[in-house]
């Protein structure tokens, strides 16, 4: 994808004709233009060569009246407001000569006094014509822009709503220098009449004021628009503009864009985190709302990962540089934010197609009215301020502006709170969404396991099987072993690790304390060493009903007591999904679990065994969202990495927990918190921007529908008719109208269910997929194919060895899919292409499981 900043557009027809333009040149696959932020995104075809195709595209948009330039995809200056302070200057000058003309013009209306020599007819009246020229002329060309780029739009044929602008302006200025014309032939005749009678016909205020209240109405304009970017904006601006960098061992303060990856750097408590890294000393707590928007701050330790733009709030950290420059996880946000902004939501479509040929149904509309108004036996002067007066009220940018100003702060406010769409279409149909499947693992729940029971006997009490088993558990790498030594830290339980530790794969362990044999593991393994009594067996069958799963513990030959270790559900997820229910939204829970571990994690979180789908591989996940796409839209919310084909095949792919990595190619929306409670966000706040565009359409429409025809003349006979000039400040204040609705997006709190409904609005029809381009006759079409492989593995004694084995496996190039069940000792790997014996053995034994042989 190529960006592209263009320069010159003024409406959305000018938008219109570049994407036009561009789309002709050769190589160009498709192209999205954003008035907005007058930026310009390009896919071009494979292979292309990309400085050639440049050039071809800078031509086309300078041939269609433009100017284009590669954009730089540096941060630096990304979001400044160059046009306001432009703006700013072209009016401030514009008044400096618009005041004494309209004293002259107007002022003995109100009773100010002209000079004698000025009123009533003779060369009075020449120089009194000739100073409004003279005072109108650097108006017009201070607003010289407007004449420019309205020609280029007649040259090639686009024009836009300068060409509106021009034409009402310029025609009000050549009236102007044909009624002096006509008083200089009336003081030559002597006929007085004539020079009074073009003598209140000048309307060189009218050519001034036009030009003056639409600059009005556009600093005004470009002053809003540049508030759509502010939630941007205070994120660039919490990120510290120097570090604190270790240099032969002293702290020397460096810019920002000095810090390299892996310089060790310093962070004070109360300073911002520079770039992106990893703690190497120190413990602190670190408020992450500049990029997550929660106010908790998260404790942080040797290991943890921080953010640039975070805030240290208490001790002291060093820190390993990881990600920096474009590399941050801010810059990131801020780059698809930008990037969302540039590209078009299927309602702008509309706009599109009536602002292609909206000006010059204007253009046509103002001759006609002119005609009718000269044939109607009106005065020239008239016919001719009623098509001055629709030109310059008809308002194209209202149009323009109604679907991008809503997704640019609607960007911005989910960026604010942790919510990444990826692109305006994700933003507009993650609304419509009508059915959520969501992953278990990761999602639902935490993702690592915890110590959830524990069960004694009276021989051993708990503390002590606690402190027991964690001894055991000490030189074990599985995650049910960090599990219980968390549980023992947590608890200060003290323990001291065994000797003769043994660990019999698929199993359990044993090792010796004090000359007395502790084993710990499944069932089967502890009967091997004693006799498990009805109670403790009950307690680990009742655990695993509930999907827990049971650790039995064995000291000096005897039953010691039994260990419940489980993938603990997050707090929040009941409470989200039960704001997806209050929504409208149908949730359903997919995972490879099995059935009773399903449906007991979705009776704990609100959901029914008609809403658990148990027992589904990567492929099977995407097969479900094929079938409820049946029934409706259907937003899939995974990990990001396993679940890759159900999000890509989903209209909505929401990628939870994202952490820094907020660019997954996936998702369609990242969710940066680990939260569930994200997701409704996310549908609530796209809702509510829909919302907003349907309002900015409706007011584009209904304002040009009415005011039009007013400017027409139509309600004249109803003592209604509109000066020229008033309708340049209608035009003016209909799209800072637009701008201002979609400012109070700003004020929305996405997470707030307060206000929780059903969509109002239908979602719009889905369209078929488009077909795949054809292949060229030379090109030999190749039949993808797949094949699968039956690895045989020791040492996974349950579903959290599955999942460690199957992530594994599913993280190299070419495996689309991993079946592993510990029961049998098996994974069937499903390939798309030939993958070494070797690298799916090394895989797996990079877990610290033994490979026995594979099949296929």
């Amino acid at each position: 994808m190529q960006r592209y900043e263009i320069t010159g557009m003024s409406c959305a027809a000018c938008a219109s004709h570049v994407e036009k333009a561009v789309a002709a040149v050769p190589g160009v696959q498709s192209v999205s233009v954003s008035l907005l932020t007058h930026s310009m995104q390009v896919e071009t075809v494979p292979d292309a060569d990309e400085i050639t195709l440049q050039k071809r595209i800078c031509r086309a948009v300078e041939a269609a009246g433009y100017g284009a330039a590669p954009a730089d995809d540096s941060m630096d200056g990304a979001l400044d407001d160059t046009e306001t302070p432009r703006l700013k200057k072209r009016l401030v000058q514009s008044l400096c000569f618009l005041v004494p003309l309209m004293y002259l013009s107007m002022g003995h209306m109100i009773g100010l006094p002209l000079p004698p020599f000025l009123e009533g007819g003779g060369p009075g009246a020449l120089v009194y014509g000739l100073l409004q020229l003279a005072l109108t002329l650097p108006v017009c060309w201070i607003n010289r822009a407007f004449f420019v780029s309205g020609w280029n739009g007649l040259r090639t044929k686009a024009p836009g709503m300068d060409t509106l602008v021009s034409l009402g302006a310029g025609a009000a200025l050549v009236y102007g220098v044909f009624a002096l014309a006509m008083m200089g032939a009336g003081l030559a005749s002597g006929d007085e009449a004539l020079v009074l009678q073009y003598r209140h016909d000048l309307y060189f205020e009218s050519a001034a004021m036009i030009l003056t209240l639409i600059t009005v109405g556009k600093t005004l304009e470009a002053y809003s628009k540049g508030r759509t970017t502010d939630a941007l904006k205070s994120l660039m601006q919490l990120a510290p503009q120097t570090a604190t960098v270790l240099r032969e061992g002293q702290p020397v303060t460096v810019p920002v864009s000095e810090v390299a990856v892996g310089d060790i750097f310093l962070v004070k408590p109360g300073e911002a985190i520079p770039v992106d890294g990893t703690v190497a000393e120190g413990v602190s707590s670190v408020n992450e709302a500049a990029l997550t928007g929660e106010s908790m701050p998260v404790d942080k330790f040797p290991g943890s990962p921080v953010s640039a733009a975070t805030i240290n709030q208490n001790g002291a950290l060093t820190c390993r540089a990881e990600r920096v420059g474009q590399d941050t996880t801010l810059s990131q946000v801020i780059r698809l934010v930008r990037d969302a902004a540039a590209t078009k939501a299927p309602l702008a479509k509309t706009a599109d197609k009536v602002s292609g040929i909206f000006v010059p149904a204007v253009m046509a509309i103002a001759a006609v009215t002119f005609l009718v108004w000269l044939l109607l036996g009106q005065t020239f002067a008239y016919a001719l301020a009623r098509g001055i007066s629709v030109l310059v009220i008809s308002c194209p940018c209202a149009l323009g502006l109604a679907t991008p100003v809503a997704i640019m702060v609607g960007s911005g406010v989910g960026a604010k709170h942790g919510i990444l769409f990826k692109t305006a279409a994700s933003l507009e149909t993650t609304g419509y969404t009508d059915t959520v499947l969501l992953d278990k693992t990761g999602t639902i729940t935490t993702g690592e396991p915890s110590v959830v029971q524990i069960v004694g006997t009276r021989r051993v009490p708990e503390k002590f099987l606690l402190s027991m088993a964690a001894g055991l558990e000490l030189r074990s790498e599985h995650p049910l072993a960090r599990a219980i030594l968390q549980r023992a830290e947590q608890d200060k339980i003290k323990y001291t690790a065994v000797a003769a530790f043994e660990a019999v794969p698929g199993q359990g362990l044993r090792g010796k304390v004090a000359g007395k044999v502790i084993a710990g593991g499944n069932a089967d393994f502890i009967r091997t060493t004693c006799v498990l009594p009805p109670d403790l067996e009950e307690a680990g069958q009742q655990m695993s009903k509930n999907g827990i799963t049971p650790l039995y513990f064995s000291l000096a030959g005897s039953p010691a007591g039994v260990i419940g270790v489980s993938d603990v559900v997050k707090k929040t997820s009941a409470g989200a999904i039960a704001q997806m229910k209050a929504l409208g939204l149908n949730v359903v829970l997919l995972t490879g679990d099995n059935e009773a571990t399903a449906r007991h994690i979705g009776s704990m979180v609100g959901l029914d065994a008609r809403h658990v789908v148990a027992g589904v591989l990567p492929a099977g996940k995407e097969q479900e969202v094929r079938r409820w796409q049946k029934k409706g839209r259907v937003a899939m919310v995974g990990d990001g990495i396993n679940d890759a084909p159900a999000l890509t095949r989903a209209e909505t792919g929401i990628a939870i927990g994202a952490g820094a990595d907020v660019a997954l190619d996936a998702a369609d929306v990242v969710l940066v918190r680990s939260d569930l409670v994200d997701v409704p966000a996310a549908v609530r706040l796209s809702r509510a921007v829909v919302r907003n565009i349907h309002e900015n359409l409706f007011w584009a429409f209904f304002y040009n529908a009415i005011c039009i025809p007013l400017a027409a003349g139509v309600f004249t006979g109803l003592g209604i008719t509109l000066n020229p000039m008033i309708a340049s400040a209608a035009m003016s204040l209909s799209s800072i109208c637009v701008v201002g609705n979609a400012l109070r997006l700003n004020t929305l709190d996405p997470r707030s269910a307060d206000r929780d409904a059903p969509p109002k609005h239908k979602a719009p029809p889905r369209q078929a997929p488009a077909p795949a381009p054809a292949c060229p006759a030379a090109c030999p079409v190749q039949e993808v194919k797949t094949m699968t492989k039956t690895i045989h593995i020791e040492g996974m004694m349950c579903a959290h060895c599955e999942a460690t084995v199957k992530k594994a496996l599913e993280a190299l190039d070419g495996v689309a899919s991993a079946a592993v069940s510990h029961e049998a000792g098996t994974a069937v790997v499903t390939l798309t292409h030939a993958v070494d014996d070797a690298a799916l053995k090394a895989a797996v034994e990079a877990k610290d499981y033994t490979v026995v042989g594979i099949d296929g």
